[in-house]
């Protein structure tokens, strides 16, 4: 792709940075998050994000606090096990992860789980990783 006024506009442009508040569907659940929802979501057809429909945005811990709910969480890890995957035991919602990525800890927040976003209106970026 060519350098030009609307490809540096991408990369230049301030985050839009912003608190929301999110959690499981029954309530359980609950956390506050500081993300750039103008960013694309990532959409991953890996085993487990293909079959739960996830929209994810990955922040840093500090970025995310669980307001509520810790003993809720239920805990799955596949595969190498670097990322716990966890949901409400209540009512099966996966509203984050904690895990490790290629900068240190992060939180995969499930946009979908946020109290208001419609998902419709969400940029996506699709992620490879059932081939990975």
């Amino acid at each position: 792709m060519p350098y030009t006024e609307r490809t540096a506009a991408r990369y230049t442009r301030p985050m839009a940075m912003k608190t929301h508040e999110g959690g499981c569907h029954c309530g359980a659940v609950r956390y506050r998050v500081e993300l750039d929802l103008d960013a694309p979501s990532i959409t991953c057809n890996c085993s487990i994000c293909g079959k739960s429909g996830t929209y994810l945005q990955f922040v840093p811990p500090e970025k995310f606090t669980l307001e509520k709910g810790e003993e809720h969480l239920v805990d799955y890890q596949f595969n190498k096990k670097v990322i716990h995957h966890l949901f409400c035991k209540t009512c099966g919602i996966r509203p984050f992860a904690r895990g490790v990525g290629p900068t240190g800890p992060m939180i995969a927040v499930n946009v979908r789980t946020l109290d208001d976003v419609d998902p419709f209106t969400i940029a996506t970026q699709q992620y490879p990783g059932r081939d990975k």
